[in-house]
């Protein structure tokens, strides 16, 4: 499978804060990657490096084979088309000066190929049709719109020019539990159907099991762990992680594994030494403290610790079948 976007040992600093720290990152061609982790991680950095929304401090992004850290801003032009962002808050990402089918349609207006007035108009409709939403809609302001309805008009916007690549920065995090379902079908039904790579930036599991075909886990700035990892986490992180998310069975839940960690997350601006979850991690271990763990391949994924085996073996702190019942059934079809 040929790579859509590669992320190459990216380093973003700001000032004395690493918020991100070495991030090497993969998304093929039609392939959604989760990339999941406490607030603070830097997993929103990562995605507006991507879309050059940042200027990253070292590393290289290649969107196509292109490296676009090193294209000046008429350079940049003709790749901006190719990749497009769905923020965290539908409200506060949409223009209240303009009519939705404006917003919509402003991409095709600003974009290298830019498209007469009438044709731009036609898309933005078609488009809202395929999130879900009514044509007439396009004359209304986006404050006489709900979160979920502000939500579809963000991701008509993302998608009305075509792109390859989708960075989805928690687009579910600023809505009610009952349209959340709904708008994660939304996003896999146009995956599905458009074809797209998307990089689904999030801290809900559930929604990661019904979405990715891979996950990445972000900690204090760079990745610990990639793989299939909901089913066989190696990572300490991870397993916490895991523990903490909500099981449907009641029961199930009570008499789950629960992995509770000590303190907070450590400030970018001055990260432990060795590995960054020491501090925190139940089961480190001297050299944890000093040596910092590489990420390296293992059976079945990759991982940074220094406790798990090439085989893939490892501190176990949930049980196999706790990791895999940790993502509750596939969301409901939108009604």
């Amino acid at each position: 499978m040929s790579a859509l976007c590669e992320v190459e040992d990216l380093v973003l600093h700001f000032g004395r804060v690493r918020a991100v720290d070495g991030v090497n990152l993969r998304v093929d061609r039609g392939q959604v990657v989760a990339l999941v982790g406490e607030s603070g991680s830097g997993k929103s950095t990562v995605g507006r490096c991507v879309v050059r929304l940042l200027q990253p401090t070292s590393g290289r992004i290649l969107l196509g084979g292109v490296d676009v850290t090193t294209l000046n801003r008429r350079r940049l032009r003709p790749h901006r088309h190719k990749v497009s962002i769905i923020f965290q808050d539908p409200a506060g990402s949409l223009d209240p000066r303009f009519r939705v089918g404006d917003i919509v349609a402003e991409p095709l207006r600003v974009g290298s190929e830019r498209v007469p007035g009438r044709q731009r108009s036609a898309r933005a409709h078609e488009m809202l049709e395929k999130v879900g939403l009514p044509a007439r809609i396009a004359a209304r302001f986006p404050h006489e719109l709900s979160g979920g309805q502000r939500q579809r008009v963000g991701i008509a916007r993302a998608l009305v020019s075509g792109p390859d690549l989708l960075i989805a920065d928690e687009p579910t995090s600023a809505l009610d539990v009952s349209v959340q379902a709904a708008v994660l079908n939304l996003l896999a039904d146009l995956q599905r159907d458009l074809g797209f790579g998307c990089l689904f930036i999030t801290h809900d599991l559930s929604a990661v099991e019904y979405l990715a075909d891979t996950v990445a886990v972000m900690y204090l700035g760079r990745i610990v762990e990639s793989g299939r990892v909901l089913a066989t986490p190696r990572h300490p992180y991870t397993q916490a992680l895991l523990s903490a998310s909500p099981w449907p069975d009641p029961d199930a839940q009570r008499a789950r594994t629960r992995v509770v960690l000590s303190g907070e997350l450590p400030s970018p601006a001055d990260p432990p030494s060795g590995c960054r979850f020491h501090t925190r991690c139940p089961v480190a271990e001297a050299r944890c403290r000093t040596e910092e763990p590489v990420l390296r391949r293992v059976e079945g994924g990759s991982v940074a610790c220094h406790l798990v085996g090439e085989d893939g073996s490892g501190p176990q702190l949930i049980t196999p079948a706790a990791s895999r019942a940790a993502a509750p059934p596939a969301p409901p079809s939108p009604a």
